[in-house]
């Protein structure tokens, strides 16, 4: 049986008003948000959009998509001109086009909100209103898609777009939520849709019990990396699956300088013992790293200097191959006996890419 960790906020259904929602420049964003939250409804989380109002022009589904938005003009489909959005048919009866988007996780706390028009001009939302629900139970999905569903709350109101425009806002809400409905008013295009906030995890009732202590689901976090030269997020590494191409893992530039390294910081989503560690170079086959060490952390805080002495090594500098899983069990690591940690470093010699870091242990 698995226990959910609520709040009694949630428990009690509270019908407050959420936290009141700011601006953040478009600059800022990235930096908000990037190492203290994840994106709850990325569709690399396995997130999944349960209905629509309409999509004539362009799938709900691109709302997800981990990648930047792109464009390509002069490129036309059946409906009219291709955009890597959703995009809604003119004249909408209704006041608004709406999408119903499950979170990629058991549940989230939602700090931020972006929305982008990207490459939306003259076609563009006018536009937008957020709207979460916390809704468990086999028929949960079912629930939150009728028209007479009364669980919606709002998490950011009434809020312009602009034409291909980046714009996010925080929104701290203790609420946890399971769902979230985007209103674009009237109708029109956006690009991206991100829901910036931290996991709630569903976590197995006996603590005994293995589980993948790094992994997103559970709440855990890539906090700092060295770079990301390619583009390719250091938060894949904490990703479900071995992905279905190089770029969704981390990768970086290549080194010049002797005696060069690489590194990244990960949070777990719980304080544990750490039992096994798998480094996976899936698709890295001609770029991958030719060594890697790991240490780990007790009880850090807040996001580790990478230099702090008080790292701790419980994997010395093991070689790496190409595309594979190296696996390595509580008989090759060292410092773990007895010990509880809260973070862990990979070090990758000198440079290069790994698609999956994962920690496997008991929480505590």
């Amino acid at each position: 049986m698995d226990v959910q960790t609520l709040s009694p906020e949630v428990i009690q259904d509270t019908i407050s008003p959420p936290t009141p929602s700011s601006a953040i420049a478009v600059d800022l964003i990235d930096s908000t948000f990037g190492t203290t939250c994840i994106d709850l409804i990325s569709s690399s989380l396995d997130s999944s959009v349960l209905a629509f109002s309409d999509e004539w022009f362009a799938p709900a589904s691109n709302l997800t998509n981990p990648k930047p938005p792109i464009r390509r003009p002069g490129v036309f489909v059946p409906t009219g001109a291709w955009y890597d959005g959703w995009e809604t048919r003119r004249h909408n009866p209704e006041p608004y086009d709406w999408v119903i988007i499950k979170l990629g996780v058991a549940s989230g706390k939602v700090k931020g909100i972006e929305v982008d028009t990207a490459f939306f001009d003259g076609n563009h939302a006018e536009a937008v209103e957020v709207q979460g629900c916390f809704e468990v139970g086999e028929d949960a999905d079912t629930q939150v898609v009728k028209k007479d569903y009364t669980g919606w709350k709002q998490v950011l109101g009434h809020r312009g777009c602009g034409a291909s425009r980046r714009q996010a806002w925080k929104a701290d809400d203790e609420r946890e939520l399971t769902h979230v409905r985007l209103c674009m008013f009237p109708d029109g295009g956006i690009a991206r849709f991100r829901l910036y906030g931290q996991v709630v995890p569903v976590f197995p009732t006996s603590i005994e019990q293995e589980i993948e202590l790094s992994s997103a689901l559970m709440g855990g976090m890539v906090l700092s990396a060295s770079e990301e030269h390619f583009g390719s997020s250091k938060s894949n590494l904490l990703l479900s699956g071995r992905g279905v191409d190089m770029g969704g893992g981390w990768e970086t530039r290549r080194s010049r300088s002797p005696g060069h390294v690489d590194w990244v910081i990960v949070k777990l989503g719980a304080r544990g013992r750490v039992k096994r560690l798998i480094v996976d170079t899936a698709f890295y086959r001609g770029n991958y790293p030719q060594a890697m060490k790991i240490e780990a952390l007790e009880d850090g805080e807040g996001s580790p200097d990478p230099e702090d002495s008080r790292w701790k090594e419980i994997l010395g500098i093991q070689r790496l191959g190409p595309d594979k899983e190296h696996e390595y069990a509580a008989s090759n690591l060292s410092n773990v006996e007895g010990a509880a940690y809260t973070h862990l470093k990979m070090t990758i010699v000198p440079d290069g890419g790994v698609k999956r870091f994962r920690v496997f242990g008991e929480r505590l």
